[in-house]
């Protein structure tokens, strides 16, 4: 019987241990009495606790800050330069001068035929923008087009003639020549400015941010991504032969708009939506341009003549045949005669 009273003096300590630990008006005594107390208040109210809280919204910015470097990064493809002011390079000279030194890198390292530019790509770039649709390439076409006479007005009737001297790089990874040092260079930057004003008038966003630095690139990596797995940098040791020498002048009588994305034309310069003269090339000589053009006329009108020989000849059987004005002619001849 004693062994009994102390079994039930344990319990009930043990009952009191429990209950003073959950006294009936604590909160959580209180919520198991209510009614759908395991039911989610969140999915009940549209309310969330405090670390939940917090964790979506790290999870939101997480999110609108990829989706910002997205749209960011999409945006930059599409705002990338798809089109430029070239001023082409047609000086057998100069163009002969930069394929020798092409060949001779290619002989030292064949990988680098692919990084050369063709000859008939050379020019110098005096102006690059993004047009996005053909009705800003038209607006582009206007605004070059109204530079002409801001053009003519800086070179105040006088040649301008850019010479060619030496060779550098951009970090080893794009080759060109030189402008030699000369008060010509500043007069075509001061022209690259005025036509990048007139530009950006026209709600063109024309020009970079960085300095303009006129060149004439005849090597880069950047024309295969194949090669550039295989060299990273383009060794200075393989055209040193080259680092002074004098290739020539180009003087300055077309700017073109070209489209660095289109079809290049047969003999490798890009495709030309307009162009501006903006003064006489020595020696009056029609260039590249002018003689494809020429003989495009010479052609549609050899065409033109052909075809309008065929029409007369077409016409002349048709009247031959039955019910024609020439066959009743004939007939009405034959008529009086056998009478």
């Amino acid at each position: 019987m004693q062994e009994k009273k102390i079994i039930r003096k344990k319990k009930k300590r043990t009952k009191i241990r429990k209950g003073s630990q959950t006294p009936p008006d604590s909160m959580d005594y209180l919520m198991a009495e209510i009614p759908f107390a395991s039911t989610d208040t969140g999915d009940e109210f549209g309310t969330t606790s405090t670390s939940e809280v917090c964790f979506k919204k790290r999870r939101k910015r997480t999110i609108r800050s990829k989706t910002e470097d997205d749209d960011q990064t999409k945006k930059k493809k599409q705002d990338q330069p798809n089109y430029f002011i070239s001023l082409p390079i047609t000086n057998p000279k100069i163009t002969r001068g930069i394929q020798a030194v092409q060949d001779i890198v290619v002989q030292k390292d064949h990988r680098l035929s692919q990084a050369m530019v063709r000859c008939g790509s050379l020019h110098v770039t005096l102006l690059v923008m993004h047009l996005s649709s053909e009705e800003e390439v038209g607006t582009a076409v206007g605004a070059l087009l109204e530079s002409k006479d801001a053009v003519e007005e800086l070179l105040q009737g006088k040649h301008l003639d850019l010479s060619f001297q030496g060779i550098d790089d951009f970090r080893n990874e794009v080759i060109f020549v030189k402008f030699a040092a000369s008060d010509h260079t500043a007069a075509l930057t001061e022209i690259s400015e005025t036509m990048k004003k007139i530009f950006q008038e026209k709600g063109i966003l024309a020009g970079e941010n960085r300095a303009f630095k006129p060149h004439l690139t005849f090597m880069k990596l950047s024309k295969s991504p194949r090669l550039r797995k295989q060299v990273r940098k383009i060794d200075p040791h393989l055209y040193e032969n080259f680092k002074s020498h004098y290739f020539g002048d180009e003087t300055l009588y077309r700017l073109d708009l070209c489209s660095m994305l289109k079809k290049k034309q047969p003999n490798g310069y890009y495709h030309c939506e307009s162009s501006i003269m903006v003064g006489e090339k020595n020696g009056a000589e029609p260039d590249d341009a002018e003689l494809v053009s020429l003989s495009k006329k010479l052609v549609e009108n050899a065409v033109l003549k052909a075809v309008q020989q065929y029409l007369e000849e077409t016409q002349n059987k048709n009247r031959q045949t039955d019910g024609s004005p020439v066959k009743t002619e004939e007939a009405a001849n034959g008529n009086r005669n056998e009478k």
